[in-house]
């Protein structure tokens, strides 16, 4: 069953793991079906680069077209997402190891970690759906740091490649929605950590 977030406003980070967001998007729709209002932040990145995957401008406007809402794009567009309360809940999705590694460092340089950090302010939850080849490595201490963190929840996540990628893991994308019902009950969804094959 689908939760109820009518009435709910999530904020949506997306940063540079391309080869996610057509599932994101994806589930971008999928949270505005369940009667959220939306607002998406872009990261640098994520706003100026094409990829194989796609080009910057097209999500830009998908993003426009789902939210009915122009995207915040950059660091002073997302510094007013805490003083005026912008959203109740924000999940930074996809989120990458940069981003992870700067987010549990305390570093605020682009518009989805100034969004983070603006929202943390005010005691409210934020959602990771992690994206990284490292989470096994480098960035196996961050998580670690931002799984110890005040109000700060992950989607549970898996090795997605064991086999050739051994120290990546990507979040279940199917389980944001029940990670977000839970987190604004300021509650982490259990188990964090999901293999492929047991979702």
């Amino acid at each position: 069953m689908k939760p109820d977030f009518n009435g709910i406003t999530i904020g949506i980070g997306l940063t540079g793991s391309y080869c996610t967001y057509a599932a994101v998007f994806n589930a971008i729709e999928n949270l505005k079906d369940c009667g959220a209002n939306l607002l998406t932040i872009f990261s640098d990145r994520a706003s100026s680069t094409d990829s194989r995957f796609g080009k910057c401008a097209d999500f830009l406007e998908r993003a426009k077209a789902i939210t009915g809402k122009e995207p915040i794009t950059t660091i002073p567009a997302a510094e007013p997402i805490g003083p005026k309360s912008l959203v109740d809940i924000l999940i930074i999705a996809p989120c990458t190891g940069n981003t992870l590694s700067k987010l549990a460092n305390g570093i605020s340089d682009t518009p989805v970690l100034m969004a983070a950090k603006s929202h943390l302010r005010n005691n409210k939850p934020l959602v990771i759906f992690l994206s990284t080849n490292d989470a096994l490595g480098m960035n196996l201490k961050n998580i670690g740091i931002l799984l110890n963190t005040k109000n700060i929840y992950f989607v549970p996540f898996g090795q997605d490649n064991y086999v050739t990628k051994p120290n990546s893991m990507i979040a279940h994308i199917d389980m944001i929605p029940e990670t977000i019902a839970s987190a604004l009950n300021y509650k982490q969804i259990q188990p964090v950590i999901i293999s492929p094959h047991e979702n």
